[in-house]
């Protein structure tokens, strides 16, 4: 018997089932748990502010459904529309540095990696910055440290609590030494922020990394996270080779960060509103330095 005989009487005695095809999900319809793989309802999906119902998976949002989660309807006024990252450095890597730039802006309808401004949240006033993965990573550029920067002045100049929501994989290398620029004038003006007593509460969703994590995210009075959001600053890769050893398998992620005392609280999604608004009316309500009198003051701590 031949070789091709062989095979002929074995497809006859082992015939080959056709795979059952797939049901088509409308598009948009349905939407798959990155994480479980369970298929849910988009509406009610968008409901849970896009929180898997089953596994309780937050999937990534953009910064237009976050201030829509945020703010309430009708306030928000946004800041500083017209910043445009410019290519000082002439940087080009497989695409000119200005080409990719534009080529985000027409997928993701913004200028830059976070949007600004203030609104009510709750009936509270406050000023919000909210940065979008979508557009470059998140990356931090001369425009995002400029608004933000901006941003916070403006909180400061107003006396209004001031909310960032992070999400970034560190500082933009198409800028350079601009781009790390913007670590110390955050920061700087973060200081002059907490120097007038004023509340910052920074809130880190997935991922937050790199010189963000090593900025102003990390300067809050209170420091919020989502759950199971990756936050750190080097890889985990560089880590380890670093330190030669095994890191956790839970490392650099927020249940780990507040472990270890770098974040406060680990907040799900659809109670961060409500979460932000107490902490922003019990602030509201503590006296300010100037209005403690000496009397007030415990006699122990008097004479320490």
């Amino acid at each position: 018997m031949s070789l091709f005989d062989w095979f002929a009487n074995r497809r006859k005695s082992h015939p080959v089932t056709k795979a059952q095809p797939e049901r088509e999900i409308s598009d948009g319809l349905w939407s798959k748990c990155e994480a479980c793989g369970v298929l849910t309802y988009t509406k009610d999906l968008r409901a849970n502010q896009m929180v898997c119902l089953e596994c309780g998976h937050h999937m990534r949002i953009t910064s237009d459904e976050r201030i829509g989660q945020l703010i309430d309807p009708e306030t928000w006024v946004s800041m500083d529309n017209n910043l445009v990252a410019c290519d000082p450095l002439q940087f080009r890597d497989r695409k000119a540095y200005c080409d990719r730039i534009q080529e985000y802006q027409s997928k993701t309808g913004l200028q830059d990696a976070v949007q600004t401004g203030v609104g009510e949240l709750d009936g509270l006033s406050l000023a919000l910055g909210v940065m979008d993965f979508r557009f470059m990573g998140g990356s931090m550029g001369s425009v995002v440290g400029e608004k933000l920067t901006r941003l916070i002045e403006h909180a400061t100049q107003n006396h209004l609590p001031l909310v960032i929501v992070c999400a970034s994989g560190g500082a933009r290398m198409q800028e350079g030494m601009l781009s790390l620029m913007q670590m110390a004038k955050t920061s700087a003006a973060l200081d002059q922020h907490r120097a007038s007593r004023l509340l910052y509460i920074p809130v880190l969703t997935h991922p937050t990394t790199g010189g963000v994590t090593a900025s102003f995210a990390m300067l809050g009075d209170m420091i919020l996270a989502e759950p199971k959001a990756t936050i750190g600053f080097a890889g985990r890769r560089v880590v380890e080779q670093t330190l030669r050893e095994k890191l956790p398998d839970d490392f650099q992620t927020s249940e780990y960060l507040l472990s270890h005392g770098f974040v406060d609280a680990i907040v799900p999604r659809p109670e961060l509103k409500e979460t932000l608004a107490r902490l922003i009316r019990i602030h509201a309500q503590m006296p300010m330095a100037s209005d403690v009198s000496p009397s007030a003051v415990p006699v122990a701590a008097a004479a320490e």
